[in-house]
């Protein structure tokens, strides 16, 4: 008999007040307002340890959601996700009082120096034993390039930009030190070997770089990838960098089709489905009873802001849905913002359109994720048979009401799973990418393009 299938589960989040709860940060039980705390943090990762979570992820935007009416306003006034903080600082912070919960972030590569960039994710995987992961991400929102002096670029140059930036994190992490650099030798004095410390080098259309990296290898050496690009060459640039894969879908046919495509992506890249882990945005409303958990839902509803999520969904399609009739349904238009969530709301596979309302009501307290309801037994049997049915690994819970969610899914949930043998009784030792049983122990894996990248030029500098 097949051994049950375990779940990889990470929390999803975001270092602000609202994230894709929309409005939630107003409930009277809700503690987002206390996202500025260092004890609010430090609390939220200890609550996921003790629920054996893989990680913490915390998304991040560059840029203010100010497509809505025209206006910056609307975002301020409902916390869209501003204000919102620094979540690599906040990462180095955790590291102390974890010990086992991956720490992951998304670093914006437009707007990055990479040489600067490596260190500072060394920097962390040494500080967390290795538990630091990256989400790479191009940006969507033309604010935040404007914050730079700069034009949003088009969405496939922003993909071509990062192959360039990280050919060269890539030759930093994984070439520039040997093995064995560190010395530490007291008698010579040497701490480190000269002749094992290489220059490495990169010229290209965006990005020119020429020197040593400043940080010794740290336990992954390169951080755990994640990647969420879901439109043809956002796939394409997945499948060549990703060690972990995002996808939405509200539901398993949606899911299963993401992962089939990105099956294919990896196979035109050369790597196969068990050198990846693809999780998808989930959201859980779970209570003593399925009548307590459809209350909670239809309560979370009244409190949730359509406002707020038209100006979230706006941002990302990049088109002010204010300025359409609240009925009418959302029409194609070719922006450089989100692409997928473009085709997903305008190209449905029954041909149906959805309409501003039904964004603005569906959308407001799980966004773009699956939906589950239900009591523990309910939700423990939903995950399973999401996972048998559609390919994922694993899912990313973002929470509804801070903290209640997640304790009552550690409080509720987790045993059941647990029960069913669909979900870890302890952590597996090792780094980050060694608990999720990828790489080459704690490395990227031998045909990983990042491990190679750039070896020829390294040797003969």
């Amino acid at each position: 008999m097949m051994a049950q299938k375990q779940i990889v589960l990470g929390a999803l989040d975001c270092f602000a007040p609202g994230f894709l709860a929309q409005g939630m940060w107003a409930h009277p039980a809700d503690r987002t307002g206390d996202f500025n705390s260092l004890s609010y943090w430090t609390d939220y990762a200890r609550l996921l340890e003790r629920g054996l979570f893989d990680m913490l992820f915390l998304a991040d935007t560059i840029g203010v959601y100010d497509v809505y009416g025209g206006s910056r306003d609307p975002a301020l006034r409902l916390g869209v996700q501003v204000p919102i903080n620094d979540p690599f600082v906040l990462i180095a912070a955790l590291a102390g009082a974890t010990s086992n919960l991956g720490l992951a972030a998304t670093g914006n590569l437009l707007y990055e120096p990479p040489y600067l960039f490596a260190r500072r994710l060394s920097t962390l995987d040494h500080l967390t034993g290795g538990r630091v992961g990256w989400n790479i991400v191009t940006g969507i929102l033309a604010s935040g390039a404007r914050a730079f002096g700069r034009d949003l670029m088009g969405h496939d140059d922003r993909y071509d930009f990062g192959d360039e930036f990280m050919e060269i994190v890539y030759r930093l992490w994984e070439h520039s030190w040997e093995d064995g650099a560190v010395v530490q030798d007291r008698e010579r004095p040497m701490f480190t070997d000269p002749d094992k410390v290489h220059q490495v080098a990169y010229a290209g259309r965006h990005l020119k770089m020429s020197g040593i990296h400043l940080t010794a290898p740290s336990p992954q050496r390169t951080p755990l990838l994640f990647q969420a690009g879901a439109s043809g060459r956002g796939k394409q640039f997945a499948a060549r960098h990703a060690e972990c894969m995002f996808v939405n879908g509200t539901s398993r046919a949606s899911l299963s089709r993401a992962v089939a495509d990105m099956h294919r992506a990896l196979a035109e890249q050369g790597r196969t489905p068990d050198q990846v882990r693809i999780l998808a945005g989930l959201t859980v409303i779970v209570g003593e009873t399925r009548a307590h958990a459809r209350d909670k839902q239809e309560a979370f509803k009244a409190a949730a802001s359509a406002e707020a999520t038209l100006v979230h969904a706006s941002g990302g399609l990049g088109i002010d849905l204010s300025r359409y009739p609240y009925d009418s349904e959302i029409e194609y238009s070719e922006t450089d913002a989100n692409r997928t969530l473009m085709d997903n709301l305008t190209r449905q596979p029954d041909g149906s359109r959805i309409t501003i309302r039904q964004v603005a009501e569906k959308m407001s307290l799980s966004s773009r994720n699956m939906l589950i309801v239900g009591d523990a037994q309910t939700v423990a049997d939903e995950m399973i048979a999401v996972v048998a049915e559609t390919g994922i690994d694993g899912f990313n819970l973002a929470r509804v009401l801070m903290p209640d969610s997640l304790e009552d899914f550690v409080r509720l949930v987790v045993p059941r799973l647990q029960e069913k043998g669909a979900y870890k009784a302890a952590y597996r030792s090792g780094t980050l990418r060694e608990k999720l049983g990828l790489g080459d122990g704690a490395r990227l894996a031998a045909n990983h393009y990042g491990r190679h990248a750039g070896e020829e030029a390294v040797a003969s500098i």
